[in-house]
């Protein structure tokens, strides 16, 4: 291929210029500016409060607001009690407080206190400094209680609350409120107050009535308990609403779950917006999911300081509210479809979640059989050639799979009566299909052609889903579940691994057919080029915003390159790489950070925690997240092991067949060598790099070692057996014969 040690040192140019690159896009920022605001921000917390529970017959108030304003889904994480992941009351107020995830000492849900009155009409929250204490000490976020209420005060701002939770969000840092009633008729004029907090507490009162389980946990409401307190708490905000002055924003949340299980709960706006113009009618945004109709509780907090003027301090997490539906709508029925729209949302996290372990059990399952059997097809030559043919099937439907579990998404399947089934028949169907038109075109001829078909949909569908808004990970059975809000947009960890794999054996496969029409500057220029766009497309704060895949995917795609144009992979091209990568990110994140905070990702975040003294926290937290995966989760361990095992005991060696399956394939395509270690780099460096740990390989395997037993089973089926030769009979003894 030419000069392979200046192609080496065009690639490595290349990649070490990825970094300036991204600082001359990033280039930019554009200044805040501040919008004439509402007069009051009214938050309306109703803990528990779901889509489900919303009709226009027996909620009419919550109806018409719905119709007023904007509307979307709130997952509403916050720091869970030790048994249950789900977010108790006093944790979801906290959360609110501090705009970061929080919660309370202690192993079961329990209502607030109640507020210890002053005698200037103000109130102080008993408990506080412990409070205070057990989140600075016994959390990973750090959370700092009463920033809500402190930064309205420290503005001149006055801060009303009514009910006892409402009284935790309006707090300021000592646990004081500075007028405080337990209903909001209690507080009579809400005109001097910029900041008003209203508990709405019906459901969870008759939530925490319920006996308890062994967790602490309260049983589920009857159906009928739960509509009677809906329709109490539906009262409560149409008198809230009745009773407030002009020229305020209001925003109702569904603040914690009501329930034995979390949900995503119900966020409307209604009012002046952040940007000037009103909320609604149609659905709520923030920059935070970047999904239309899904917003998060801390979001909450940053749109009451930003609604105030008062911007979002770095302690804060959320990002404000915005309208992302433009347009007038007809009220009565967008409001409907936003209702049903909002309320099936929910209903596909609570389905994911029930088939989500059920669905992994069966996954590794499968895969740990086909390996045995293949084994046996290969290695040992069982059922002879049809049954190596069907390994060959089987090993592309198996490597069709993993981009399948997010093509399935465009199939409504958690809405039908059997899910577990319906998921796994529509991700086979959609694995089928693509296998199918991967084994039947032209290409099938080519050694590598089925696998660059897979892997090129492969790399193609996750690159174009995190350029147009990742919908296809929402609720994905490998994707992202809002209900935890570990992660909105970009890519997740699996969603990586699996792009990431795809794309460097795509490159192998579409190199291989360059060079063998004699275009090899060609491919290597086709590699260098789609390789940086990939990798620039994973770490881009508007597309992948992936801080820890970066230095793994540059690291991948310069093994490859490096192996592909013939040169050796030392430490020291390794080293530049690795460099590469940190420079590339880190530029990256830098010029996020330099955006104004409401409009930064997670990687500016992380700028800004770096520069507070907050970073080491973040990396435990996910270093802790990271080993917690790799040795709970014994089964994708387990997986990763035998597809390892297959690939270098079963492939790598001599068989039935006779040379080593994956010396076949290679022989037949030099550029499969290269890509499968660059997958496995890439992998290896990926594991250690991101909380998901052994995850990461586990998919990444899942998807390089199928495809290439699809190549060797073509590379044995095409080339002439060759029989090892039988050993020699020992030489015969040359002395005479004894006497």
């Amino acid at each position: 291929m030419g000069s392979g040690a200046g192609h080496v040192r065009a690639a490595l140019a290349v990649l070490l210029t990825l970094p300036i690159l991204a600082g001359f896009l990033f280039t930019g920022t554009a200044a805040a500016h501040a919008e004439a605001g509402p007069a009051r921000v009214v938050v309306v917390g109703v803990p528990g409060l779901q889509w489900g529970d919303l009709d226009r017959t027996r909620t009419p108030n919550l109806w018409r607001l719905v119709e007023r304003g904007a509307s979307a889904s709130m997952s509403t994480r916050a720091v869970p009690p030790p048994s249950r992941s789900l977010t108790c009351p006093v944790a979801g107020w906290l959360t609110i407080s501090a705009g970061q995830r929080a919660g309370a000492p202690g192993g079961s849900c329990a209502p607030p206190a109640q507020p210890v009155a002053d005698q200037d009409g103000g109130a102080s929250v008993p408990g506080w400094q412990e409070l205070v204490t057990f989140n600075a000490t016994e959390t990973s976020y750090r959370p700092i209680l009463g920033l809500l209420g402190q930064r309205v005060v420290d503005a001149g701002g006055k801060v009303a609350a009514a009910g006892p939770g409402a009284a935790l969000a309006a707090a300021n840092k000592s646990g004081k409120i500075g007028k405080y009633a337990p209903d909001v008729a209690g507080l009579g004029d809400l005109t001097p107050y910029r900041l008003v907090v209203v508990e709405i507490p019906d459901l969870t009162t008759a939530w925490l009535a319920r006996p308890v389980d062994a967790d602490g946990v309260p049983s589920a409401l009857s159906d009928q308990a739960r509509r009677e307190a809906v329709a109490a708490a539906d009262r409560g905000v149409g008198a809230l609403l009745t009773g407030l002055p002009q020229g305020g924003t209001v925003l109702l949340g569904g603040l914690s779950d009501a329930a034995v299980s979390a949900h995503l709960h119900v966020a409307i706006a209604d009012g002046p917006s952040p940007g000037g113009g009103p909320y609604g009618p149609g659905y709520l945004g923030a920059s935070s999911t970047r999904q239309e109709g899904l917003v998060t509780n801390t979001d909450l907090t940053a749109t009451a300081l930003t609604l105030l003027g008062l911007g979002v301090p770095d302690g804060a997490v959320g990002r404000p509210w915005t309208s992302a539906t433009q347009g007038a709508r007809t009220t009565g029925e967008a409001a409907g479809e936003v209702v049903r729209s909002l309320a099936e949302a929910d209903l596909a996290s609570q389905v994911l979640r029930r088939v989500q372990g059920p669905f992994f059990a069966v996954f590794v399952s499968a895969q740990l059989l086909f390996y045995l059997l293949a084994a046996f097809a290969v290695r040992r030559g069982w059922g002879g050639s049809r049954a190596l043919a069907a390994t060959g099937v089987v090993a592309t439907v198996g490597g069709s799979i993993p981009v399948a579990t997010f093509l399935a998404q465009l199939v409504p399947w958690w809405t039908f009566s059997a899910p577990m089934a319906s998921v796994i028949v529509t991700i086979l169907g959609i694995a089928g299909a693509l296998a199918g038109v991967a084994l039947t075109g032209p290409w099938r001829r080519s050694v590598l052609g089925p696998l660059t078909v897979v892997a090129s949909v492969t790399s193609l569908t996750l690159l174009g889903d995190v350029m147009t808004g990742s919908s296809l990970q929402v609720n994905a059975v490998t994707g992202y579940e809002p209900v935890t809000g570990g992660r909105f947009y970009g890519f997740g960890n699996i969603a990586f691994a699996v792009y990431s794999a795809g794309t460097i054996l795509a490159m192998a496969g579409i190199a291989h057919w360059l060079i063998s029409r004699g275009r090899r500057l060609p491919a290597f220029a086709f590699c260098l080029l789609y390789g940086a766009l990939a990798v620039f497309a994973d770490g881009w704060p508007a597309w992948g915003a992936d801080f820890g895949g970066v230095p793994a995917f540059l690291i991948g795609v310069a093994v490859f390159l490096i192996l592909l144009v013939g040169s050796r992979v030392s430490p020291l091209k390794l080293v530049l790489v690795g460099l590469a990568g940190a420079l590339l990110i880190g530029a990256i994140a830098v010029v996020d950070w330099l955006k104004p905070a409401e409009r930064r990702t997670h990687l500016g975040t992380f700028v800004q925690q770096v520069l507070d003294g907050e970073a080491w926290t973040v990396v435990s937290r996910k270093f802790g997240a990271m080993i917690g995966v790799t040795v709970g989760n014994w089964s994708l361990s387990l997986l990763s092991l035998v597809a390892l095992a297959f690939l270098f005991l079963v492939l790598d060696r001599p068989s039935r067949w006779g040379a080593s399956a994956l010396a076949r394939a290679y022989a037949a395509a030099p550029p499969l060598r290269a890509g499968l270690i660059g997958a496995l780099a890439c992998a290896l460096v990926g594991f250690l790099m991101n909380d998901s740990g052994i995850a990461i390989p586990a998919m990444a395997l899942t998807v390089a070692v199928p495809l290439t037993l699809t190549a060797c089973v073509r590379a044995l089926r095409t080339a002439p057996p060759t029989t090892p030769a039988r050993p020699s009979e020992p030489a015969g003894t040359t002395a005479p014969p004894a006497a």
